[in-house]
């Protein structure tokens, strides 16, 4: 036994090394070839890539092991138990527990209430975005239970975001479209698509792979709902001054970042730090298993050990990255942002958004799981290039609309046109997981380097605000893996077709 989870655990290791590869690749281009200096931690780089390495092997064997079966045994628990209120309260509490101690949203709204000098406040920021998340996967639950097709409600969805666009503040456009990219996390991924397919599983008529996806795409869409109604509020009813946006340098974000300090008690807390993230989802888990369903948990110390993992997993995965390679790509967004050459920049943006996503642990999470549903049809390496081409395109493009100075919610209406007209080509199997890629690429990864890359555009380039125009490039990269991953449907639709011609 020890043995075979010994060699298991080899592969997964050795799987996660290839996973990160083109993040090496990219990072030491720039460094060597285009930067031409070569960095002094060299080693520090090395252990953190390691580290990187060991959590991700570990994160993906918890899921295995931990979060996707409690999270598809609560479904199918509540299937059978019949009610429909305390399903709905699940799925609430699930998302909006998750979400208020998101790491990435308390990065960003931090941010934000840095850049509005106050005017956006942190906390509200974080309060909005919460609810806004705990009403998707409660309306996703909804239309589960309803058997309604997906797209019916993301195109509804979509058109009021656009709508509401033009009446919201322009400080608070770029912030709302990011938003809906920071609400998915590593851990709450994989646990909202285990609760999808589970409840989709249990419900006859329903198919696990039309039906259990498209969760996540709610949690990536409410928000942008959400917070532009919170900024109208906000800019309407406070009188102050229109604040002056001096040029601030984000701390972690831009110019002065700090290297990772390795110290026993560092690891320490920064694993509680983990590990708190992750306790809002057991409390509400162990509440609805214990006194709703009253029914024990199956496995519990399998189930146990698989959260573990988890935690472990994720904890080592921010540490390496802290350790080696944030440091790294940090320093070259912010210098690249003070060079002449434009193109740099987008071909930086273009690496480094396929690179940060092709090791992205939520969107390896989803590959697996779509793959395993749909008996292999769906190929998980092919899934996953398809959704970072997709992120890399449209951080490209994001830095191209930042430099040149265009409104961004022109380009998010012509991108959601693009993404409507496609739904009614693109297969019904893969349009809830294309919705659902929009929301699993912007996590532990992608969000600060992107955000960093933007703000620091934002910084350097005369007739740029911070708050209107430095945000913004995670909306891209939620968006277009949309319409790469229905391509790629679409594609492979049309060579089934001429195979069996």
């Amino acid at each position: 036994m020890i043995k075979e989870s010994l060699t298991i655990f080899l592969v997964d290791f050795k799987n996660s090394f290839k996973d990160l590869l083109p993040i090496v690749i990219v990072v030491s281009f720039f460094q060597i070839v285009i930067i031409q200096t070569i960095p002094q931690n060299l080693l520090s780089i090395a252990i953190g890539l390691g580290i990187v390495a060991l959590g991700l092997a570990l994160f993906i064997r918890g899921l295995e092991i931990g979060i996707f079966p409690v999270g598809e045994g609560l479904a199918r628990d509540f299937a059978r138990k019949g009610s429909l209120f305390w399903l709905l309260t699940f799925s609430f509490l699930i998302g909006f527990a998750t979400t208020i101690a998101e790491p990435a949203l308390i990065a960003i709204a931090n941010k934000a209430a840095l850049i509005s000098e106050g005017r956006i406040d942190a906390f509200y920021l974080r309060i909005t975005v919460a609810l806004s998340v705990g009403f998707a996967i409660a309306l996703g639950a909804m239309r589960i239970l309803l058997g309604h097709p997906i797209q019916y409600y993301i195109i509804g969805g979509y058109v009021l975001v656009v709508a509401i666009t033009f009446i919201a503040p322009p400080e608070i456009v770029g912030l709302a479209y990011d938003s809906g990219g920071v609400t998915t996390s590593t851990v709450t991924v994989p646990l909202v698509a285990a609760l999808g397919i589970g409840l989709s599983s249990s419900i006859k008529g329903r198919n696990p792979l039309i039906d259990g996806f498209g969760l996540i795409a709610f949690a990536s869409l409410t928000p942008m709902i959400f917070v532009q109604v919170f900024g109208i509020i906000v800019y309407h009813f406070n009188d102050a001054t229109a604040a002056q946006y001096v040029e601030v340098v984000a701390e972690g974000f831009t110019a002065n970042v700090i290297g990772y300090e390795f110290s026993f008690s560092t690891l320490f807390f920064d694993l509680l730090d983990v590990a708190k993230d992750v306790l809002p989802i057991i409390a509400v888990i162990a509440f609805f298993q214990y006194i709703v369903i009253k029914r024990p948990i199956a496995h519990l110390p399998k189930i146990i050990v698989g959260i573990v993992l988890v935690i472990l997993g994720l904890d080592a995965f921010i540490v390496g990255l802290e350790l080696g390679l944030f440091p790294i790509g940090e320093t070259i967004a912010y210098q690249l942002s003070t060079m002449n050459n434009v193109w740099l920049i987008y071909l930086f943006g273009f690496s480094i958004g396929f690179a940060t996503t092709m090791a992205e642990p939520a969107l390896m999470a989803i590959a697996y799981k779509a793959s395993e549903i749909s008996n292999g049809n769906i190929n998980q390496k092919t899934l996953r290039i398809a959704v970072a081409l997709g992120v890399a395109i449209g951080i490209a493009l994001g830095c191209y609309r930042l430099v040149v100075g265009a409104p961004l919610h022109y380009y998010i209406i012509i991108g959601y046109s693009i993404v409507i007209l496609m739904t009614y080509f693109a297969p019904k199997y893969i349009i809830p997981i294309a919705y659902d890629s929009g929301g699993v690429t912007t996590s532990t990864v992608t969000v600060p380097l992107v955000a960093a890359l933007g703000l620091g555009l934002a910084e350097h380039i005369e007739g740029r605000s911070p708050l209107i125009d430095g945000f913004g490039l995670i909306a891209f990269a939620s968006l277009f893996p949309m319409i790469t991953v229905m391509g790629y449907g679409i594609i492979a639709k049309i060579v089934i077709s001429r195979r069996e011609l």
